[in-house]
């Protein structure tokens, strides 16, 4: 039996599910506190219909205990990673892992993280 494929998050979600994972779990009130100075232009009421939709998709948990619901990210947030790099191997590097490194690798890795995956690749750990 396979485990269900946890739904994918829009580009607004996305932004909403890292602010929860930097946080924990929190309020709406919260979230739109924690993403008002990057974001003005999400009002407290967008903030918490997103979160309900959200929370409808099954991306977040809603602790319903308290006047104010507090909400959780439904899966870690490397889970959700995995999930997301595994459907953009399939999508746009024909299921191709090293494709995909090798685009990484051209022009978005700093020298420093350059030193630090080739420190990964000989067998060492992350310095």
């Amino acid at each position: 039996m396979s485990l269900p494929v946890p739904p994918k998050p829009t580009p607004s979600e996305l932004e909403l599910l890292r602010t929860l994972w930097q946080l924990g779990p929190a309020t709406a009130k919260q979230v739109h506190e924690a993403i008002a100075a990057e974001r003005p232009d999400l009002t407290a009421a967008t903030v918490l219909r997103l979160l309900q939709l959200m929370h409808g998709k099954g991306l977040l948990l809603r602790d319903e205990s308290r006047r104010a619901h507090v909400y959780a990210p439904a899966q870690p947030q490397d889970t959700l990673q995995t999930s997301l790099v595994s459907d953009l191997i399939h999508k746009v590097f024909s299921g191709s892992g090293k494709a995909l490194v090798l685009a990484a690798l051209r022009g978005h890795v700093s020298d420093k993280e350059r030193e630090e995956i080739q420190a990964i690749l000989n067998g060492g750990k992350k310095p």
